[in-house]
């Protein structure tokens, strides 16, 4: 129990740390929304680790600790609509499939940012918000293998807890 929670907050810190990083990463695509998702890796490392409980519980005080600190309450919302059916999705696919860690990675980054965009489409009553969809879409497969490669690494070096 002491190393499960351990891992719980030594990944919910360093989500927090990876999302001040990348605001510190300008991205050149301009468009609204598109990060690297370098604390989303905490995230994933523990939904492997552990369970959806576990990975919703560091997903969602990454969420409020970075929103709070370098975003807003829109900002809060948009990520944690994006967190919750990307969280859901990556446990289904864990669950009933044999999927890589790259591979459910990817689907997560895709439904985040497309979680995100409904919510944003509510919001401002308007769906020509869809026009960034592509952009988005290939952004969360490009993002969500980089952040699979690197929590499939992660699992490799991190040892395994049975508590």
């Amino acid at each position: 129990m002491k190393q499960k929670t351990a891992y719980l907050g030594l990944f919910t810190a360093v989500a927090i740390i990876f999302g001040y990083v990348e605001t510190l990463i300008p991205v050149f695509a301009g468009i609204p929304g598109i990060k690297l998702g370098l604390a989303n890796l905490s995230v994933l490392f523990i939904l492997e680790r552990y369970s959806l409980k576990e990975a919703a519980l560091v997903s969602a005080v990454r969420i409020l600790v970075i929103g709070f600190l370098f975003g807003n309450m829109f900002s809060i919302l948009y990520s944690l609509a994006g967190a919750a059916l990307s969280l859901i999705v990556m446990t289904l696919m864990k669950k009933f499939s044999d999927f890589s860690i790259p591979v459910i990675s990817v689907a997560g980054g895709v439904t985040h940012n497309v979680g995100q965009l409904l919510v944003a489409m509510v919001i401002v009553e308007n769906t020509s918000l869809l026009y960034y969809a592509p952009a988005l879409l290939v952004s969360g497969v490009i993002t969500g293998l980089l952040i699979g490669w690197l929590t499939d690494e992660v699992q490799k070096r991190v040892p395994v807890s049975y508590s």
